[in-house]
């Protein structure tokens, strides 16, 4: 799905408008990693809710320090829903490693692993964020191959 779209913008959204907005979203912050795009895109009591109760800060720390430990970042929308000030979304994510990830250090390896975010609007603000991944996948791509490991017996 195309990626392009959606300006910041005051007063009431249609869901067209929010889905442009969520793939502005993950064009620049997920995969840029453009820290200024969170002020821009987020509302000022934005909360994440996927590691305990994030803020704007918190976000735009987050999105400095992925930007530095992955490279090639690639976000493919499978699937897009939108009702009312929600929109839901499907998407293959794929990066490699160049740096720390989930306590693992840099390996130069990629993955490619299944992600699902929910997006919260007011006012053509993201407000609240959602998201669970394929953590356990995304670990064991990134994993060196076992030193010495045999097969069978």
């Amino acid at each position: 799905m195309d990626l392009q779209g959606a300006q910041a913008q005051t007063g009431p959204m249609t869901t067209n408008d929010n889905k442009a907005l969520v793939r502005r979203f993950i064009r620049e912050i997920f995969e840029q990693g453009r820290v200024e795009s969170v002020d821009e895109l987020c509302a000022g009591d934005f909360i994440g809710h996927t590691w305990g109760e994030m803020d704007r800060d918190g976000l735009r720390k987050t999105t400095a320090r992925v930007a530095e430990a992955l490279a090639d970042v690639h976000f493919t929308i499978e699937d897009e829903i939108a009702e009312d000030d929600r929109v839901a979304v499907r998407v293959t994510a794929s990066a490699r490693q160049v740096g720390e990830v989930g306590g693992q250090p840099a390996s130069g390896r990629s993955y490619t692993i299944g992600e699902i975010h929910i997006f919260r609007f007011r006012d053509g603000k993201v407000t609240e964020h959602w998201h669970q991944y394929d953590q356990l996948g995304r670990q064991q791509q990134l994993q060196p191959e076992a030193a010495g490991a045999t097969t069978g017996g």
